[in-house]
């Protein structure tokens, strides 16, 4: 059984806190990483129609052997398919790329506010219907800025469940991620380990060192600890069940608050400014 614990979201259901990510992992190798994800004990994967994989992880869960309702799935609409009826085909080929009849978790990936005439109230109405249907168990979004979560809140009568962004050590977009505590909008974090750049701080290195853990589980725990959802990817075995090992230990309030003096606002961040990101794949 997995030690993960659940975080319970603003429409009664629950999340594992600590998933795993399938970002660029090639489709062919998505199943096997998956399959290996679930035996070490993941029950929550993370994927998005832009990653091309969802078929791996449907054909994943089916070769573990495992109920569908065992595995927490969260997948993510293409930037190309903001409009309704763009957004209704391409949910309908997800679930069937998944192979299931539902997706635990749907999300907006990209806000895209210099597209579709600045347009994602009409997208996030569409997912409403998917959540009233029962074939989204939850809805939320992905790089939504406070002023972008202002608006669905003026606009719509449903809550986002989670709000997916960019949070590590070095940009711990605390701002967005207080609007979400303060609107009962939990956060989940990607790129939690600024794609391995925070691996090699001294103040992290030291931290590991006197734990007898790894840079890397420090890291996650302290994502966990400050009560983000997370999933870290990788394709190496060790390193997935590494990830998993961070339930064993807890982190001091000064080695927290070490960790989170590292943050250096938006020069610390990896990804696209959400405000401005406006890339639709060929």
């Amino acid at each position: 059984m997995s030690a993960v614990p659940n975080i319970t979201l603003n429409d009664g259901n629950h999340i594992p806190q600590l998933g795993f990510g399938v970002f660029q992992i090639p489709p062919e190798e998505t199943a096997l990483a998956v399959r290996t994800a679930l035996e070490i004990g993941y029950r929550h994967i993370d994927t998005a129609e832009m990653y091309q994989n969802e078929e791996g992880v449907g054909q994943s869960i089916r070769d573990a052997g495992l109920d569908r309702a065992e595995v927490y799935i969260t997948s993510k609409l293409n930037n190309g398919f903001h409009k309704p009826d763009d957004a209704r085909r391409a949910f309908d080929e997800t679930l069937q790329k998944l192979g299931s009849d539902y997706v635990d978790l749907f999300l907006i990936h990209w806000p895209l506010p210099t597209l579709y005439d600045g347009d994602f109230v009409s997208t996030w109405q569409t997912m409403e219907q998917f959540r009233q249907d029962g074939r989204a168990r939850s809805i939320g979004v992905s790089n939504f800025q406070i002023h972008h979560l202002q608006e669905l809140a003026r606009e719509t009568a449903t809550t986002p469940a989670v709000n997916q962004i960019e949070v590590h050590p070095y940009f711990a977009n605390d701002e967005v991620r207080a609007y979400g505590a303060e609107h009962n909008v939990p956060t989940e974090a990607w790129s939690p380990i600024a794609q391995g750049a925070v691996l090699g701080d001294p103040v992290v290195g030291r931290i590991a060192a006197g734990l007898g853990k790894t840079a890397a589980q420090v890291v996650l725990r302290w994502h966990i600890e400050r009560g983000d959802t997370v999933f870290p990817k990788s394709i190496t075995p060790e390193r997935i069940r590494e990830n998993f090992a961070i339930f064993d230990f807890e982190l001091t309030d000064d080695q927290i608050d070490a960790i989170s003096a590292l943050d250096k606002g938006e020069a610390g961040r990896r990804g696209p400014n959400p405000d401005t990101f406006d890339y639709i794949p060929a």
